[in-house]
């Protein structure tokens, strides 16, 4: 077969196309590009796999000079790198999707992790049944909380639907205490502006900014008339209010925003809410607080209100958050195993078609001392390079094309950003499972072609 390799022209344009699809705008609402940019990269990586595998392989003869049989394997590999792309392409392309949705799945886990440590600061949440657009626990009910026996801090959180336009989703509008700061009680993507004298401060998550045009500094035109609608003398003046910062929010996907408590009630005259977030007083009887704040839902608005709290502990609600996510990408393992099984079958055909046509090559060998042990050595060997250069490929591509799905894709299509998380531990993991696997499956190949009709063989040609 030689050293000769295709021009790696076409496979250096098909990367640079997929880095520069990476940045287009959507399409009809879609990342039709990105998708684009994922296949340029791994038709790509996969074209430049011969290149790949002769100077990979080149770099490894000083390596296997003092052994003869490692000389052996890496030779014959170094000089059919178009067999070996060939053979390895399937697992590399495999093995780079797996990557990328492993890389993924972790980045989106862990950004949500820290999302919900930012959005869940209180020990205990209740929440309470209440008519649509009404408040579950009224101004009076949040002052006679305060009051009880073992509760150290009570904060009230508000929650309005906004319809700016009846064709669109609603977009929520959440009011909360910000006495301790943005920064501290919102996952911001970027430092809070400061807010002009005089006008009001309006967080938007990502969704808000991109769907409704929510970004730093503006005065949110899309929403004047429905702020003027919950006003209570329905004269909401225009331009009160400032976009003072972006921040990540996972739960609203049509877009929420976020004013402090005190600015809401300004507007709307009334100060109810329809979650509360409890702190208990250190030492407190956490059961006790909760009977106590059942009797007084039911003094304030009778049985059926009361037995409509719903008590949770933050630990509860991450815990539940945390196996729903879990199980929803679960099936994307199940996935990535298949992907790469379907890569390595096509590595064991490659193999099990090379190997019988090499039987007189196994049979000279036998014929010049080589045990069958070393044969098949020879065969793992070669497999083991093969599948060696196919794991550093998939690794390489599946963390490009891991930046697309988590820098583009995701933006593009939900409307939120993650933090990029690269887990080294499960990549390297993966990648020498590949290895394993391919080796093995070169040597489980190799066993019959190198037996007793490989000796035979060669005496057809005496």
């Amino acid at each position: 077969t030689g050293n000769h390799t295709a021009p790696a022209w076409p496979a250096l344009l098909l990367l640079a196309a997929g880095a520069l699809l990476a940045f287009a705008p959507v399409v009809a609402g879609l990342p039709l590009a990105a998708y684009l940019s994922v296949g340029a990269l791994l038709l790509g990586g996969i074209a430049l796999l011969p290149r790949a595998v002769a100077l990979l392989l080149r770099a490894l003869r000083p390596w296997a000079v003092r052994n003869a049989l490692a000389q052996l394997a890496i030779e014959r590999a170094r000089r059919t790198p178009g067999l070996a792309a060939v053979a390895v392409g399937g697992v590399v392309a495999s093995l780079a999707l797996a990557i990328a949705l492993t890389v993924m799945v972790t980045s989106f886990r862990g950004s949500m992790v820290q999302w919900l440590d930012t959005v869940l600061p209180a020990p205990l949440y209740v929440r309470g049944a209440a008519a649509d657009g009404q408040a579950a626990f009224s101004e009076h009910f949040l002052q006679q909380a305060s009051r009880l026996p073992g509760m150290e801090r009570i904060e009230g959180l508000r929650s309005v639907s906004l319809q700016p336009d009846a064709a669109r989703p609603a977009v929520a509008l959440i009011a909360r205490p910000m006495a301790r700061g943005a920064d501290q009680v919102l996952p911001l993507i970027a430092p809070a502006l400061p807010v002009p004298r005089g006008q009001v401060a309006v967080y938007a998550s990502e969704a808000a900014a991109e769907l409704w045009g929510a970004v730093p500094s503006s005065n949110l035109p899309p929403f004047l008339e429905s702020f003027r609608a919950l006003a209570h003398d329905q004269q909401a003046p225009p331009a009160l209010y400032f976009v003072a910062g972006v921040w990540r929010d996972y739960a609203h996907q049509s877009g929420a925003l976020v004013m402090a408590s005190d600015d809401l009630a300004a507007l709307s005259g009334e100060r109810g809410a329809n979650d509360l977030a409890l702190w208990p007083a250190p030492g407190a009887d956490v059961a006790e607080l909760r009977a106590a704040l059942t009797q007084l839902a039911q003094s304030e608005s009778g049985p059926t209100a009361a037995g409509g709290l719903e008590f949770a502990s933050a630990g509860e609600i991450r815990a539940r958050s945390l196996r729903i996510f879990d199980r929803s990408f679960a099936v994307t393992y199940w996935l990535q195993a298949l992907a790469i099984g379907i890569g390595l079958f096509g590595v064991a055909a490659s193999f099990s078609a090379q190997v019988l046509a090499r039987r007189k090559e196994f049979g000279l060998l036998a014929h010049l001392g080589l045990t069958r042990a070393q044969i098949l050595a020879v065969v793992a060997g070669e497999g083991a390079a093969w599948t060696g250069v196919g794991a550093v490929a998939g690794l390489l591509l599946g963390v490009a094309v891991s930046l697309v799905l988590v820098l583009v894709v995701n933006p593009q299509s939900f409307h939120w950003t993650m933090e990029l998380r690269l887990p080294l531990a499960r990549l390297l993991a993966l990648c020498a499972a590949v290895v394993l696997a391919g080796t093995a499956t070169a040597w489980l190949a190799g066993r019959a072609a190198a037996g007793r009709d490989a000796v035979l063989a060669v005496k057809e040609d005496w």
